[in-house]
Parts: structure tokens; sequence; C-alpha cells
């Protein structure tokens, strides 16, 4: 990918948390147009109802103001005690009324909020634990609830397009992902090419490419197996999974 192009990790945290409150914002302006009756229909991931989708997001605020306790105080504070917590409370929290949910979303996000705006600047570098067991900086808390508003607004299924994310988080999901499928041993053959450069999932990889081509936001759509809109392949060919 060019290198003149600032990535969202290459941003100040002022504006690294800027993002992740438009992402917030996004997602609760899409959450409106769906009715209370649609909530119950299917969102575009697999096996999850809107409320199922809805509840994820809610909690995972909160989660994430765990992990904001632990920088601050020092004491560890994991996201979920476990995964099976993690899933329970999904299943539990899609059980909820309409306007519950909607309130959950709101009130967890002012927490979350509330949270970074009262961590001291020393206590950004201060290491956390992921719910896969990564050790990060807090700061990391910003592209976690980033990734999960942008993306998850797409799967609600009410108008959200990869075109409306800010560049910085397209350059640095094309990065998550292509970054995935190389340490899975993932799309090898794929060359990824967008006006912001070529990329080769494996840069060894001796046989024929399949290439993926199109706007940035199209092919991460296509990269994080959302859409097909917007790219052309040299072959037909399904994204691997990333997650």
């Amino acid at each position: 990918m060019s290198a003149d192009i600032a990535g969202f990790h290459q941003l100040p945290i002022d504006e690294q948390l800027a993002i992740a409150r438009n992402g917030t914002a996004y997602f609760v302006q899409h959450l409106a147009r769906v009715s209370d009756d649609e909530l119950a229909g299917p969102s575009l991931l697999p096996g999850w109802s809107r409320k199922h989708l809805v509840a994820h997001v809610g909690y995972n605020a909160a989660a994430l103001c765990n992990l904001m306790t632990w920088a601050a105080t020092g004491v560890e504070t994991p996201m979920y005690s476990s995964a099976t917590q993690r899933n329970t409370e999904i299943e539990d929290g899609s059980t909820l009324g309409a306007q519950a949910l909607r309130n959950l979303v709101d009130h967890t996000a002012a927490r979350l909020d509330e949270a970074w705006r009262r961590l001291p600047a020393e206590k950004w570098e201060a290491q956390v634990k992921t719910i896969q067991g990564r050790t990060v900086p807090a700061a990391e808390t910003a592209w976690m609830r980033t990734r999960e508003v942008w993306i998850h607004t797409i799967d609600l299924g009410a108008g959200g397009s990869f075109a409306d994310f800010p560049e910085a988080v397209l350059l640095d999901l094309f990065g998550d992902i292509a970054g995935a499928w190389a340490r899975k041993g993932s799309g090898a053959e794929l060359r990824l090419i967008t006006p912001a450069g070529t990329t080769d999932v494996d840069p060894d990889f001796a046989g024929d490419h399949t290439e993926v081509r199109g706007e940035l936001s199209a092919v991460v759509g296509w990269m994080a197996g959302r859409t097909v809109d917007g790219v052309q392949t040299t072959t037909e060919v399904a994204a691997p999974h990333w997650l």
C-alpha cells in the first residue's frame, strides 16, 4: 500500500478516538433505520439476528470498559470471564426488547467514551489483554471499537457502505485482513489491486495470481466477506475467512 497515506494506527490517539466515536454514531444512525419489528429479522451475519448483532455491539463497549479499568488501575480486568460468558451474554441480550437493546448501545457507548476521556495520558501505553489473549496497549481499544462499529453497521443491512468508511480505517482493515490470511496460510494466490497500490498476500507465491481489483473501499468490503460490489476478479473466488 502507498506509504504516504496515514493508516489508523499512525494517527494521534485523539484522532483515533474521534473515528471510533464517529463509528458509533454511524452505527446508531443506521440502527435508527431499523424498525423494532425488523430487529428480530436476520442480520448479514449467518446465524445472528439483528438483535444478536445489536447486543454484541452494546456488550463490546462494556467489555472494552473493563480493559480501560485495567489500564487505569493496573488490576487485571478481562473483557470477558470466558468465551462462553461472552456468547451467553449475546444470546441473553438477543432476547431483550427493542428499546432495551437501543438503550444498551447508547449507555455502554457513553460509559466507554467517559472511560476514554478520564484515562490519564501516561496510561494509554498500559498493557492489557484482548479476548484472543493478545497483549496490547490500552490505546488499541480505539481500533478494537472502530473495527466493531464500522463493520457491524454493514451487518445491520440498513444501507451502510464501506465507501462511507474513513480512509485510515480502510487502510488498516486491509492490513489486518491480509496479515491474518498470511499468518493462516490462506489466500496465498491473491493479488489485491487498489488505487493505493498492489499487494500480494504471499510475496513468495510462484503460481498464477488471482487478481482482485477495485477501489480501496470495494476491495476491503470483499476482503471482509461482506460484499462483492465494485470488485473485479480474474477468476471466481471467495475471500478467505480472516477472524
